[in-house]
C-alpha cells in the first residue's frame, strides 16, 4: 500500500512538470521552429542572433557580409546576448541615463550614436572605475580628465559628474574627428588613442580603423559599439523582455547651488531631509565626506525629492517604446 501510494505520487508529480512544460515546448505561437526542438535535454534552447548584412553608425554603413566584420560582429552579438545580467542591467539603466546623455551629445554636435559608447565604457554605471584607474560612465584617466576640463581632486571628482563628463567626452570626440573625419575612427581612438590610430592608419594604408590589424581589445571594441547598439535598441530580438516597471526612471531632484564649502556633507544632508548616502547617490562627484571650496567656485548640489526616493514602478514612463513589451 505504502509503495502504491509513492508511486500514484511519483506519476502525479511528473505528469504536473510535462503539463507546465509543453505551453513552451509548443504553446507560444512566437517561438522559432529552428529553437523549438524536444531533442534538447536542457529546459532552454540557446542560438545564434543573426548578424545584419550591414549597420549604420553614426551616418556610416558597415558592410557585416565580408567575412572578418561579419565574424566579429557576430561573437559581440553572441556576447551581449548571452550576457543576461549586465546587458538587462544596461537596459533599466539607459532609461535613466540616456535622457541626460542624448541632449548633451546633439548640443554639441556629436552623433547620438555615440551613447553606446558610454555603454561599453562603463555598462552605464556612474561609479565605475576600472583597476588602472579610469572613472566614471566615460572612463577618463585623471589626466585626461583635467586635459578636458574636469576638477579631479580629492575632495571633487568630475569623472562621476554624468554631465560634466558628458561634456568633457564631446570635447574629446570633437577633436579626434576633426583630426580623422571618421566616427569610427574616433571611437577606435577612444580606446587606444589618437597616436595609436593615426600611426597604425597610416602604416597599413588604409582609411577605416575596421579595417586596421589591431591588439584585440582594440579590434573587439568598434564591433562591441555596434553590437551595443544593435542589442539595446531592440532588446526583444535577442530575448531580453522587459516591463515597464522593470526600468529604472529618472529620480527627481532640485538643485541648489553652493559658493563656499560644506565642512559636513552628512549634517548638510539631514537638514535637506535625505541621508549622506541619498546626497552621495545624487552626487556621486563629492569623494569625500566634506566639500572642500577654497576657491569659492559655484557647485551645483542635487538633493533628491521625497516623491522622486519613492517612485511608482507601474507608473515609470519607458524613455524608448522598444525597450519594454507592455
Amino acid at each position: 500500500m505504502k509503495r502504491n501510494s509513492i508511486y500514484i505520487l511519483a506519476t502525479a508529480a511528473i505528469a504536473l512538470c510535462v503539463g507546465s512544460t509543453l505551453p513552451f515546448l509548443a504553446g507560444s505561437s512566437t517561438l522559432n521552429p529552428e529553437r523549438d526542438s524536444v531533442k534538447s535535454e536542457v529546459p532552454y534552447c540557446v542560438t545564434s542572433p543573426t548578424v545584419p548584412d550591414k549597420i549604420n553608425f553614426a551616418g556610416q554603413d558597415i558592410d557585416l557580409k565580408r567575412y572578418d566584420h561579419r565574424e566579429r560582429m557576430d561573437r559581440e552579438l553572441m556576447s551581449f546576448t548571452y550576457m543576461h545580467s549586465t546587458t538587462m542591467l544596461i537596459v533599466k539603466r539607459a532609461n535613466r541615463y540616456f535622457p541626460v546623455i542624448e541632449p548633451i551629445l546633439k548640443a554639441n554636435g556629436i552623433p547620438d550614436d555615440f551613447k553606446y559608447l558610454a555603454v561599453i565604457e562603463s555598462s552605464l554605471n556612474p561609479l565605475a572605475k576600472s583597476p588602472a584607474g579610469a572613472a566614471g560612465l566615460w572612463q577618463f584617466m585623471p589626466v585626461t580628465g583635467k586635459e578636458f576640463g574636469l576638477e579631479v581632486n580629492n575632495s571633487v571628482d568630475e569623472r562621476y559628474f554624468i554631465e560634466e563628463e558628458t561634456k568633457a567626452a564631446c570635447k574629446y570626440l570633437k577633436q579626434a574627428y576633426n583630426k580623422y573625419g571618421n566616427w569610427l575612427c574616433v571611437a577606435a581612438a577612444y580606446n587606444a588613442g589618437q597616436g595609436r590610430i593615426s600611426s597604425q592608419l597610416e602604416k597599413q594604408m588604409v582609411d577605416q580603423a575596421v579595417d586596421l590589424w589591431l591588439v584585440e581589445e582594440t579590434s573587439r571594441y568598434m564591433f562591441r559599439l555596434l553590437a551595443a547598439k544593435a542589442v539595446i535598441n531592440n532588446p526583444q530580438q535577442y530575448g531580453f523582455l522587459l516591463k515597464r516597471e522593470h526600468l529604472y526612471p529618472p529620480i527627481p531632484y532640485t538643485e541648489v547651488t553652493v559658493t563656499t564649502g560644506i565642512s559636513d556633507l552628512a549634517k548638510y544632508a539631514k537638514e535637506k531631509g535625505i541621508t549622506f548616502a541619498q546626497l552621495k547617490d545624487a552626487n556621486p562627484w563629492l569623494r569625500d565626506t566634506s566639500l572642500m571650496n577654497k576657491s569659492g567656485r559655484t557647485y551645483v548640489l542635487k538633493i533628491p525629492t521625497q516623491a522622486g526616493m519613492h517612485y511608482d514602478p507601474k507608473k515609470t514612463v519607458p524613455y524608448n517604446k522598444n525597450w519594454v513589451i507592455n
